[in-house]
């Protein structure tokens, strides 16, 4: 079996790992831990980071740090893993679910703006939802499958509505947008995953990065359980979200190879896209709009015309021939715990989410590997 994607710890990884357990240093107290946000930050474009133990950990100090509260909304795209909406229930507020634009997969402007001219009033710096009298506390853009959002425009709409932004970055490490680095794109924070099968991963772990010092400075406090000083002095709830240093040093190794990742992971979603040019009329390649480049974390294509049951018979043939494609994120309004909340209609997101398949993408995947996909996706496309 091919494997969707699996990481290359063919680098420093285990030396690394072996001078955490050299040192004594593998709890969140190690100096990888110092070198790994450093390592961040930079290759975001960003001054400061904090690591975190997970993305999901990393969303919901981000958001609880903004200013998320008891019984707000968040704004988020429906066409999302389901930890991002998580983040917001942790902080006991709820996502208001809109629409993803077609172009991109990610957060509609258009959309979003007709909704906020429509169903929301500013009070001073509050921000009043009508229908359901809730305070809009922030927004949350995804950049889905590494591919930044339309941030010049969400941007200009936080601004004009005084709306925190915290963008869900999980696997969008690498990308930019009209050539600025993907933590500089106007989002507050920005928040990674270093899961283990992102590009790049510390086997889990997730970082929040920044331009704000003193927001930066509240995140780290609230990650560390809010303590104050060398005694047990906490000044708030906080969360006990901090990276290990044996984390931290795998990261370390995978960050030094970071721009061979990207390059390898866009070499195979063009050998990808140039069948599909061939087999245009059975499916499309992932988005990716002028004056963007995608992290390409995963790589596939969206069928033109089948049906949830076509799609699961041809993945498992894919499955059957060795490889290991899979389906892609159910929206998050048709999820059990979410299907109450507000939302706006779901024209793309129920339209494509089950036509969008992935395919083996794992950055040590060799140009034979991926012939043998190719060959045995022509022979399922017929």
């Amino acid at each position: 079996m091919i494997p969707l994607a699996v990481p290359d710890l063919t680098g420093n990884e285990a030396r690394y790992l072996q001078e955490c357990i050299s040192s004594g240093f593998v709890s969140s107290v190690g100096p990888f831990v110092g070198r790994f946000e450093h390592a961040v930050a930079q290759a975001a474009g960003c001054s400061h980071a904090v690591a975190t133990a997970s993305g999901t950990a990393g969303l919901h100090v981000a958001l609880t740090a903004v200013g998320v509260g008891r019984d707000d909304l968040v704004i988020l795209p429906s066409l999302t893993f389901i930890a991002s909406a998580n983040a917001i229930a942790y902080c006991g507020a709820e996502p208001w679910l809109l629409d993803v634009e077609p172009g991109s997969w990610n957060l509609d402007p258009v959309l979003l703006e007709q909704l906020l001219e429509q169903e929301c009033l500013l009070e001073g710096e509050r921000l009043l939802h009508r229908p359901s009298g809730r305070r809009v506390a922030a927004m949350m853009p995804v950049y889905t499958l590494g591919l930044p959002a339309d941030m010049q425009r969400l941007g200009a709409l936080a601004r004009k509505w005084r709306l925190p932004v915290v963008a869900d970055a999980a696997a969008a490490l690498g990308s930019s947008c009209r050539e600025q680095a993907v933590g500089t794109l106007g989002a507050d924070l920005t928040v990674f995953s270093f899961n283990g099968n992102k590009t790049v991963t510390s086997g889990g772990g997730g970082a929040v990065v920044g331009a704000q010092e003193s927001l930066l400075q509240l995140v780290r406090h609230l990650a560390t359980t809010a303590r104050q000083g060398e005694e047990y002095d906490h000044d708030r709830i906080g969360f006990n979200y901090r990276m290990t240093n044996v984390q931290a040093a795998v990261g370390c190794a995978q960050l030094e190879r970071l721009s061979a990742f990207i390059t390898a992971k866009r070499r195979i979603r063009e050998r990808y896209n140039a069948l599909f040019q061939e087999y245009a009329h059975f499916i499309q390649p992932f988005p990716e709009p002028a004056g963007y480049q995608s992290a390409c974390w995963f790589s596939g294509g969206l069928l033109c015309d089948a049906t949830p049951e076509q799609m699961r018979k041809l993945i498992a043939r894919l499955q059957e021939d060795g490889v290991a494609a899979r389906p892609f994120w159910k929206p998050v309004h048709l999820q059990p715990p979410y299907q109450q909340a507000p939302r706006s209609r779901q024209r793309v997101s129920e339209s494509i989410h089950y036509r969008i398949l992935t395919l083996p993408c794992s950055t040590s995947l060799r140009e034979e590997e991926q012939e043998q996909v190719i060959a045995v996706l022509r022979r399922c496309l017929g």
